[in-house]
């Protein structure tokens, strides 16, 4: 009986340990150093080279450009940090949620000069467990779309009732976003650009797991479990497949079909169930992940400005 117990505790231990471990690998986020003002984090990969001198250069604006720093109070208890770049007074203003593991100015950075060329203001967001932003736990976003439903109210407290929102994000960013529109919006919300995001928590890391070969049926369990556990939500509780069923506000997916982290798939599948009145799905050619602006800024920014003039066109009838 004694040797049954202590195998059967050893099997638990060992699971707890194992759950522990895929918790920090995939979820918990360490303190964050800020760097200094001759450093730059560019995403890491091969794929990022091309663009290495565009992206430092893009951070060196941002630093130097006029700013103003935010910061909300999250529905946990989280401070959560943004900076907000003017183009124009009055002009719409565009709430920028970056990507996994990332932080604001490493992903956003290029989302100012793309505002900008726009005639948009831009509001470059650190996620929770991001940037200067508190926390320590990212959550694919399960929590991150509830921040982002409170940086809409604060901006509208904030910048006035007529402000004009969009809601913008890149990978985890874009999911963030996708999720938020599945609640019920405020109208200053006019758009949102989703950009290379996956369509589900679930399905992006199971996808991870099967591309590092490891046996899904016994990782992902414990992934789920350690979210559970040590996190403190459920992984799949929401998806932005779930949410954009019930998506209102006009909404555009934009996707690089060379993207093998998230793949653009998954952007087809979101805009397919989208059921946003006005919905558009751009694939850029030959982008990799989250470099569809840098790889064919002409066509991105065209794509914008056309979608722009579609709901609007139709909101002025």
């Amino acid at each position: 009986m004694w040797i049954a117990f202590y195998i059967a505790l050893g099997i638990i231990l060992l699971v707890l340990l194992s759950t522990l471990v895929c918790f920090l690998l995939v979820f918990y986020s360490p303190k964050r150093k800020k760097l200094k003002e001759d450093e730059f984090e560019i995403p890491p990969g091969e794929i990022y080279e091309k663009y290495k001198e565009e992206m430092i250069g893009w951070v060196r604006d941002s630093r130097n450009f006029p700013y103003k720093e935010m910061e909300i109070k999250s529905f946990d208890g989280l401070t959560l940090r943004g900076k907000y770049y003017e183009c124009k007074a009055g002009a719409p203003i565009e709430l920028l949620f970056h990507g996994y593991r990332g932080n604001a100015e490493r992903d956003l950075s290029g989302g100012v000069a793309r505002c900008f060329a726009l005639g948009r203001n831009a509001l470059l967001i650190n996620q929770r467990a991001s940037g200067d932003s508190d926390g320590h736990i990212i959550t694919f976003g399960i929590k991150e779309h509830k921040d982002c439903l409170a940086w809409i109210d604060f901006a509208i407290e904030y910048f006035g009732k007529d402000v004009r929102l969009i809601l913008t994000g890149l990978s985890m960013g874009a999911s963030t976003v996708a999720m938020a529109s599945g609640k019920e919006l405020p109208k200053n919300v006019e758009s949102i650009l989703a950009d290379c995001g996956y369509s589900s928590p679930k399905e992006i890391i199971v996808k991870i797991i099967k591309q590092i070969h490891l046996p899904v049926f016994i990782i992902y369990p414990l992934i789920k479990l350690g979210a559970r556990l040590f996190g403190g939500f459920n992984l799949e509780s929401y998806s932005p497949v779930e949410a954009v069923k019930n998506s209102h506000v006009p909404l555009i997916f934009i996707h690089g079909d060379d993207d093998d982290f998230v793949p653009c798939e998954m952007s087809e599948r979101l805009y397919e169930l989208c059921s946003s009145k006005h919905k558009k799905l751009v694939k850029i050619e030959g982008a990799g992940h989250g470099l569809a602006f840098p790889c064919d800024r002409e066509k991105y920014l065209e794509a914008l400005k056309s979608f722009e003039t579609e709901y609007s066109t139709e909101k002025a009838i």
